[in-house]
């Protein structure tokens, strides 16, 4: 089992910045891949971004692509979603993900067996 709890949502103008993070625990953190999804009111879960298990690979949407960086510190047990630019069209609940049977990042929900509860950004125009 693992457990994932999101911290660092909130509300921020256009423009600026956040950074999410995501504390787990339950197994081996530095052995699995994690991911962040999202989801804005009457959306699909998206993919945002997706790191391997020692950090050495990440992989982003297309959306996000150059306004977040997505990071690890297996040490922490702890992965960090940093959001730069904010529109509002990245306002939604963002979700992280724990990939267990792999440590490798994918934009598949399917491939993540632990999801966290979720934590809120609002981006106000």
């Amino acid at each position: 089992q693992v457990q994932l709890v999101e911290s660092g949502g909130g509300l921020v103008q256009a423009g600026g910045s956040l950074r999410l993070s995501c504390a787990a625990s339950g197994r081996t953190f530095s052995s699995y891949a994690m991911g962040w999804f999202r989801q804005a009111p009457a959306k699909e879960r998206e993919f945002v971004a997706a790191i391997s298990w020692n950090g050495g690979s990440t992989i982003y949407a297309g959306s996000v692509q150059g306004r977040v960086i997505i990071s690890r510190d297996n040490a922490k047990n702890t992965v960090y979603l940093q959001m730069n630019s904010l529109k509002s069209e990245d306002t939604a609940v963002y979700y992280c993900a724990a990939s267990v049977m792999t440590g490798i990042p994918s934009r598949s929900r399917s491939l993540y067996e632990y999801w966290g509860q979720g934590t809120q950004v609002t981006v106000s125009s």
